[in-house]
């Protein structure tokens, strides 16, 4: 082995150079960054760099690492046969290839000026936005619009969200949403209505209506980048498929981070993990899989975070339609949420302003708790 491209410019790829290094690598590493900027964090984004000025860069040394670091020099094209990745400014040969290009906010249709908060420019460029007075919608009630709502307000702006579901951040289902509805108070909160288009002066209204608008920012989620893969031969499904040792089909091409859609034997299905833990964990199995010190399995319990409106979430596991809710505690600040498989396996937990339960709710589901529903919506019971 003497060459490894990563192509990506997030956590994945940065901590992927680490750990190569770490293990014992001494051959060619190049990370092809499509940002003219170093790797570096985003959960920051939605967060204090919407607040002040922040620089999130990661402090991976680079040049101490000797990694060839090409910034502005996205991967445009995968050609396994000869083994090349194909760049605005060449080809780019590799013995082995890790795929971290991670994903892209969805845009609404129309010719209006609409922001995202995917990358470091974005941010701050709303942050320049929230000015006190600014008139501010948001379309999508999801965990972004939560946090860059509470930033607006700080701000001093007016806030409206726009979200189709009867309820903010429906992925945690109905009675989850209910429960987070009065954290909205603030904002002018439209559920249950749609968005036809982003206009020059604000949001066109499915139906009819419109909102003005100085400042549109659009939260409704993120597509994988993997237009560059197109007929190389790896396979995709709403992201690069890949084992429980983050390998695709193609031989030396792995995946990680956003981009990749994992196949998680704990869940028995498909995950696309969008969060910081799971590109900090990730290239543990890929470095290991170059290297040949072993076939760990990657399947770890995902975990993210989010604080909105004053208040500290954390979420633990992957539930799905067919889990049981399980509400824990009747505090409207301090309270809990459990999802039990049809066989009565704990499979996700929402902790809201309760951190002391993230480790024991994380070591649950992957031991395969089962516990008792009743005694569960104590908040203060063990798993």
């Amino acid at each position: 082995m003497t060459r490894v491209v990563i192509a990506g410019g997030g956590l994945a790829a940065a901590r992927t150079c680490e750990l190569l290094r770490r293990k014992g690598f001494d051959g060619e590493i190049v990370l092809l960054a499509a940002e003219r900027r170093a790797p570096y964090d985003r959960p920051p984004l939605t967060k204090a760099a919407l607040r002040d000025e922040f620089d999130p860069t990661l402090r991976t040394d680079y040049e101490a690492l000797s990694v060839d670091l090409r910034l502005g020099a996205a991967a445009r094209s995968l050609h396994p046969a000869e083994r090349v990745v194909g760049t605005d400014s060449g080809d780019v040969g590799y013995d082995a290839l890790v795929i971290a290009t991670g994903a892209s906010p969805v845009r609404l249709p129309g010719d209006g000026p609409q922001l995202v908060v995917r990358t470091a420019d974005d941010a701050a460029l709303l942050r320049e936005r929230l000015r006190a007075g600014a008139r501010v919608v948001l379309v999508g009630a999801s965990w972004i619009s939560a946090e860059v709502a509470t930033a607006a307000l700080a701000r001093g702006c007016s806030v409206t969200c726009v979200e189709a579901a009867p309820v903010p951040l429906g992925a945690l289902g109905e009675q989850v949403g209910q429960r987070m509805r009065p954290w909205w108070a603030e904002v002018d909160l439209r559920l249950g209505t749609g968005v036809d288009a982003i206009t020059s002066g604000g949001v066109a209204l499915t139906g009819g209506g419109h909102l003005d608008a100085d400042v549109v920012v659009t939260g409704v989620g993120v597509r994988p980048d993997t237009a560059w893969l197109a007929g190389s031969g790896v396979e995709l499904d709403r992201g690069v498929l890949v084992d429980e040792h983050l390998r695709t089909g193609v031989p030396g091409v792995y995946a990680v981070g956003d981009v990749a859609a994992r196949w998680s034997p704990r869940s028995g299905a498909r995950l696309r993990v969008e969060h910081w833990d799971e590109a900090r964990t990730a290239p543990e199995t890929v470095v290991a899989q170059i290297l040949g010190t072993g076939i760990p399995e990657h399947d770890p319990v995902p975990y993210f975070w989010s604080d909105q409106f004053g208040r500290k979430l954390q979420y633990v596991g992957h539930h799905s339609a067919a889990d049981t809710l399980v509400l824990r505690g009747a505090d409207s600040e301090r309270w809990g949420a459990a999802w039990l498989s049809p066989q009565g396996r704990l499979t996700a937990h929402l902790g809201v302003n309760r951190p002391k339960q993230l480790v024991p709710a994380r070591n649950a589901i992957g031991a395969g708790a089962t516990p008792d529903p009743e005694s569960l919506r104590d908040p203060e019971n063990p798993f």
